[in-house]
């Protein structure tokens, strides 16, 4: 896979904003267009409002969490460089809204290298026989600093700079790699309907302990049911499964 985007056709019913139009009764000759159907409303707000809405809270909380923990920035790292003197952040493709690819940041929680070992590590994929997903529980690629990122989920807040740039909003299905995508079915590609986010439904219901396909069930709910008081509650109920470490290896 390289930087193009991939083919993809489905469209999100609660963001269908394209009038449909139907040829009406000649008169005088000409065909008239009959009235645009009205879109489908998010909540109480349309849809346009609600990404605009939704764009400015991306951008006003990402930018005053980056502000605020920037100290905590620094010491990640430092530790991460301390630790073995590799690399900081990890960055690689992420396949986002309609199949867009972009680069999406992390700090390193593992070895230098960990990708080549993947295809070595494949029978021990939590998720046995479905490579839509790939997890361990105990992954031995994980370093020690690694370990205590990934148990705090501190190892994504460099994604905050995916979503002042627009390319992630704070709250929407998580972001597949390029090779999982390939394996879609048409039901799974509905998760590139809309924006990729920080944290989604199933984060706060249990996680990478949920199976790929109860993952997709979930994200389909959101997508389905979207507003920004359901946007809000999800990043609420995200700090409690982040301090309890809960679904996080």
């Amino acid at each position: 896979m390289s930087g193009h985007s991939l083919s993809y056709s489905a469209s999100a019913p609660v963001m269908d904003v394209c009038p449909t139009a139907e040829p009406a009764a000649r008169e005088g000759g000409a065909n008239r267009l009959a009235p645009a159907a009205r879109p489908a409303r998010i909540g109480s707000l349309s849809p346009a409002t609600y990404e605009r809405v939704k764009r400015a809270l991306d951008i006003t909380l990402s930018l005053l969490g980056l502000i605020v923990l920037a100290p905590v920035f620094a010491l990640i790292a430092l530790a991460i460089k301390l630790q073995d003197g590799g690399p900081i952040l990890y960055t690689h493709d992420r396949v986002g809204k309609g199949g867009r690819h972009f680069r999406f940041y992390k700090f390193r929680s593992m070895i230098r290298d960990a990708d080549r070992l993947k295809d070595q590590l494949a029978q021990l994929n939590q998720h046995a026989g479905d490579l839509r997903t790939f997890k361990i529980v105990r992954d031995p690629r994980i370093t020690p600093v690694g370990r205590i990122l990934r148990r705090t989920s501190l190892d994504e807040l460099p994604q905050l700079f995916n979503v002042l740039k627009g390319d992630m909003t704070l709250v929407g299905p998580r972001p597949p790699l390029p090779c999982e995508v390939e394996l879609y079915s048409p039901e799974d590609r509905r998760r590139l309907e809309v924006t990729p986010g920080l944290t989604c439904l199933w984060q706060i219901r249990g996680r990478s302990q949920l199976p790929f396909s109860e993952q997709v069930k979930l994200d389909i709910e959101y997508i389905e049911t979207r507003c920004l008081l359901r946007d809000l509650e999800i990043l609420v109920q995200t700090v409690p499964a982040v301090l309890l470490g809960r679904g996080a290896y």
